[in-house]
């Protein structure tokens, strides 16, 4: 491609000025970013357009891991290339209470977040008894150390600590897991580890985890059988 020369007009007075490389802004304006259905949504729109949308010159990234569709067209055209990028967001709330993460709470400090978000719990009675339970959590450790060496050599070394605590065992919440999916009531698990007076608590959930894997798959999927139908001559290329 040949350089091609610019003229710039300052006003009066004027000596200096910041531009920004038609390139760069061009580069930016072509990158799109939004829900998982942003791709879905944006062919729909611009399929009609034969010098934006050449099938034949377009392609769909899919990444299942990180849950997102990459749209790419006019490939070979370095100038009019253009990316739209859907991504499958986890609902915010979900993430806020660090379900099946290394997040971990003091008791008091999960109690006021429980109480806040009273909402998303399937029995609002329970909520409060839970809340009350966290309030004045109490535990009992009984640790037992075994040590002892044999004449022979042999060696015995055992270290065992049971926690009893007034926790229940589990708990529901009705909480959308990704953003714009229906809500999904979960079990959640309370672990408790004690260290000393230091006591931390996660929530684990494996019922989540296998609705994420479910959910992740069936959303994507939705979409490309959409975009199938719409565009059936674009390469779907699953990374």
């Amino acid at each position: 491609m040949e350089n091609e020369k610019m003229q710039v007009n300052f006003a009066p007075g004027v000596t200096e000025a910041e531009l920004l490389g038609l390139a760069g802004y061009l580069e930016k304006a072509r990158e799109l970013a939004g829900t998982i259905g942003s791709v879905h949504e944006f062919l729909l729109k611009r399929i009609s357009e034969k010098e934006q949308i050449n099938q034949k010159r377009c392609y769909i990234l899919v990444d299942r891991e990180k849950m997102t569709l990459k749209l790419v067209t006019n490939e070979t055209d370095s100038r009019n290339k253009a990316t739209v990028r859907g991504e499958l967001k986890y609902y915010p709330k979900f993430l806020e209470f660090g379900i099946n993460t290394s997040k971990t709470w003091e008791p008091v400090q999960l109690s006021k977040f429980f109480k806040m978000n009273r909402a998303f719990f399937k029995d609002a009675q329970y909520n409060m008894e839970l809340v009350t339970v966290l309030k004045n959590f109490k535990a009992s450790i009984d640790s037992k150390v075994e040590n002892s060496r044999q004449d022979n050599g042999s060696r015995t070394d055992n270290y065992s600590q049971v926690v009893n605590s007034n926790l229940p065992a589990s708990f529901n919440l009705i909480v959308p897991i990704f953003k714009g999916r229906p809500a999904e009531e979960i079990e959640v698990e309370i672990i408790a580890d004690v260290d000393g007076r230091n006591i931390r608590l996660s929530l684990c959930s494996p019922g989540a985890e296998v609705i994420v894997e479910e959910e992740r798959n069936k959303a994507i999927d939705e979409q490309l059988l959409l975009i199938r139908k719409l565009a059936p001559d674009i390469a779907i290329i699953e990374q």
